[in-house]
């Protein structure tokens, strides 16, 4: 029997005003509501489409039980929005499901958590990942790049 192993990872950047960039990785935690929307887009479920990222100012540890975010931020140029989604390869054609989102800091705020959800104001939290805590100001862009893998183990 094969084994099957799922790694989410988001891929951050941060581009100032001034120009400067800051770029890091962070393995994430697919949260058990996540695992169901897995197996529901195998079944061709629209309502199961991850494609909605949200940013939060929460530091609470990561949980498989978790939900939502522990404090979403909805403004500041932070609000939840959808992402651009695709399949990219990693290892093997099409292993990789791919979402971009791009935000614009209309003031000051920080971000210490990114969720991945099914919906625009609520829904399915795919997964969860504590980013290190980085402040954002106004004009500064904030990318992430999420990637859920499919590997063998």
């Amino acid at each position: 029997m094969e084994n099957l192993k799922i790694k989410g990872t988001h891929y951050l950047k941060i581009v100032r005003k001034n120009g400067e960039i800051e770029e890091w990785n962070v393995d994430n935690m697919v949260v058990n509501g996540g695992l169901g929307l897995i197996t529901a887009r195998l079944q061709a479920s629209s309502s199961a489409v991850a494609n909605y990222m949200a940013v939060g100012s929460g530091t609470t540890a990561v949980g498989a039980s978790q939900t939502t975010l522990a404090t979403e931020t909805t403004d500041g140029g932070l609000e939840r929005g959808t992402g651009a989604v695709s399949q990219q390869t990693t290892t093997t054609a099409n292993d990789t499901y791919q979402i971009t989102k791009t935000w614009t800091a209309s003031g000051t705020k920080t971000v210490e958590e990114i969720g991945v959800f099914n919906d625009a104001t609520a829904g399915t939290m795919l997964s969860r990942v504590l980013t290190g805590s980085r402040t954002l100001y106004a004009g500064d862009t904030f990318t992430d790049t999420y990637k859920l893998v499919l590997v063998r183990a």
